[in-house]
């Protein structure tokens, strides 16, 4: 009864509404380039863009681009070059070419009905340093386009082998969290169906996920787990206000034992169902200001619930009347968060701001140290864009977790996807502190220097019963610390066509050293890299 009514859904959606132009695919955070260029724009006040909810679609990301096109005499020199670079990637109209060394397609074509680009996607990292040289290589391919006036693909496979271990669920770095097969290999299929009107759209892919502000890791949607598959819905009907929503199929990686089953050659292990849903509102007050509240919740063995189908609820509500969870105990209820995220360019070529993840708060006990249950995030940070003219830009950050946010006692609850934590990288009872100081003396040149603090105290073990995670104090042991400076050069030859090295100086340590890093990084490390890719 349920996949009839998730089918009528969407096809209601997919018909009901008023018709216009254009197609919605959406474009990897990895291709970083494209959307710093779009939050300069924005901090110089060209374009107003909502940066809280990424990845964006091509569509949104040529529109913006057009209207810088159309301010672009106030662009120094390589701005300008840059823009005519994204031009001639995201407004692929002239006809049918093969080949075209311009654009990032090496395949495209084009007929009255059916626009499509094929891409191979291919690559290859080395590392240097006094513990061990290692390498991390992929391959694969992409196809992406448009069928009609409303109706977008894409799909991306690419198939990754690394001679050490880099990632894991309880490895803190910013790599994207993997699935390894035999030794160290893994792939990624992403890709997707979208549907698009004049004032919305509505997706069914599978992607990463990235909400919340941030140069350096977002503490709401972070992107870093594994792609899962997800229904997405956006509306944008006035300039004021824009609505997001996700209905996820998240991986729980816990075993069921009564569907699980033994035959002849072994047991078939079958997964807990585990389901995500959150939505995200938008509002801009003024110029170039938005403020964005939203919640979710992660829930479980009740089915694709009808409730959590609904965009505009606030599901915490739905969760208590759904399962009651009065009791002296919350094992029957689901896990529910709230997050607030504000982002201000007022100041042109200033960009504040700062998100808020909100687990559970006591309202009553926000200052009893004894009994408090602030299990909260918060990040606050700023970019100074484009510096004397000269296009350098600063940028500072700070992260703080407090104890137990993110965590949940029930297996199939938890804020996680693949035992990956949905939120920041560190996980909970951590801090960060980032700055980074970027250049780009010419188009397609950056030169990055940043600099990283982090630091994890207690693993706390939170059960649920009477008093577990109440009154637990922030980093009253540091457990573990990362100290690391990094100089990195990266040139885009042409779109996606990628060369780098960087250098790192390195100092981590502490008594959970073994458990978050790995063994090519712990301790006192220079590490050289260099690398080249095609695709993202």
């Amino acid at each position: 009864m349920i996949n009839r009514t998730f089918l009528a859904l969407l096809i209601v959606i997919f018909w009901s509404t008023s018709l216009s132009f254009g197609q919605v695919v959406y474009e990897h955070t990895s291709y970083i380039t494209i959307y710093d260029f779009l939050d300069d724009m924005a901090n110089h006040h060209l374009i107003n863009i909502n940066s809280s909810v990424k990845p964006y679609s091509n569509k949104h990301i040529a529109l913006k681009l057009k209207e810088v096109n159309e301010q672009k005499e106030i662009l120094n020199k390589t701005q300008k070059e840059d823009l005519e670079f994204f031009l001639n990637y995201y407004d692929v109209k002239e006809g049918n070419k093969l080949f075209d060394i311009k654009r990032r397609p090496l395949f495209y074509y084009q007929d009255s009905l059916l626009k499509m680009a094929i891409n191979p996607v291919v690559g290859a990292d080395y590392f240097i340093n006094g513990i061990n040289d290692f390498y991390h290589r992929w391959i694969g391919g992409e196809v992406f386009g448009t069928i009609g006036k409303h109706f977008g693909f894409y799909t991306s496979l690419r198939d990754n082998t690394e001679s050490k271990k880099l990632v894991g669920e309880e490895i803190k770095t910013q790599r994207m969290g993997v699935n390894y097969h035999s030794r160290n290999d893994y792939s990624e299929m992403r890709g997707g169906f979208t549907y698009d009107w004049n004032w919305g759209s509505v997706a069914l892919i599978k992607d990463h996920l990235v909400w919340g502000n941030n140069y350096n890791g977002s503490n709401i949607f972070s992107g870093r787990t594994p792609s899962f598959a997800q229904l997405k819905l956006n509306i944008s009907p006035v300039k004021w206000f824009d609505f997001n929503y996700v209905h996820g199929w998240l991986v729980s990686e816990e075993i069921d034992s009564l569907r699980s089953y033994t035959f002849q050659n072994g047991t078939r292990q079958v997964f807990y169902e585990k389901y995500l849903a959150a939505n995200f509102f938008t509002f801009t007050p003024m110029k170039h200001l938005n403020i964005s509240v939203g919640n979710s919740v992660v829930y479980s063995d009740i089915g694709i619930h009808p409730a959590y189908l609904i965009p505009v609820f606030f599901y915490k509500s739905i969760d208590h009347q759904q399962t009651g969870t009065m009791g002296q105990f919350n094992y029957t209820g689901q896990n529910a968060q709230m997050f607030l995220d504000v982002s201000s360019r007022q100041i042109k070529k200033l960009h504040l701001y700062s998100s808020l993840f909100i687990d559970e708060i006591g309202l009553f006990n926000i200052f009893d140290k004894s009994n408090q249950s602030n299990w909260l995030s918060f990040k606050l940070g700023s970019r100074f864009s484009n510096i004397a003219n000269q296009n350098i830009s600063l940028t500072a950050e700070y992260t703080r977790t407090n104890p137990i946010t993110y965590n949940h006692f029930i297996p199939t609850t938890t804020f996680e996807s693949n035992k990956y934590n949905l939120g920041h990288y560190l996980g909970d009872n951590a801090r960060e502190l980032y700055f980074s100081l970027a250049w780009k003396p010419i188009r397609g040149l950056n030169i990055i220097v940043d600099y990283l603090k982090a630091e994890i105290g207690t693993d706390y073990i939170y059960t649920g019963v009477g008093v577990s995670g109440l009154g637990l104090p922030f980093m009253d042991k540091v457990e573990w610390k990362n100290s690391t400076f990094t100089m990195k050069v990266k040139y885009e030859l042409m779109n996606g066509v990628y060369t780098h090295i960087s250098y790192s100086m390195a100092n981590i340590s502490g008594d959970s050293l073994n458990v978050y890093t790995p063994d090519v990084f712990r301790g006192k490390t220079n590490t050289i890299s260099g690398g080249i890719s095609y695709g993202f």
